[in-house]
């Protein structure tokens, strides 16, 4: 099973509003994945995937510039069983 989640046309404030809003629900996501994990190797690998996401979105927001007037973002997620 296939879901579009973005498709479509964003001037940069939109796109880089957009991005980290999906990033930060992500953030919370592990964050609250932390709060209740028993190992360690799991907080670990959680603390390592929040501290990449923020590095990715840090990058993001120094590539983008208000200069890149439209952008076009598509975004899947595929489930397979």
């Amino acid at each position: 099973m296939d879901i579009q989640l973005i498709k479509g046309q964003f001037d940069s404030a939109e796109a880089i509003e957009m991005i980290t809003q999906l990033i930060h629900v992500k953030i919370r996501f592990h964050e609250n994945k932390i709060n209740h994990a028993s190992s360690e190797e799991d907080i670990k690998m959680r603390e390592n995937r929040i501290k990449q996401l923020q590095k990715d979105l840090y990058e993001l927001r120094h590539h983008l510039s208000p200069k890149n007037k439209y952008l076009s973002i598509e975004s899947n997620i595929s489930l397979t069983v």
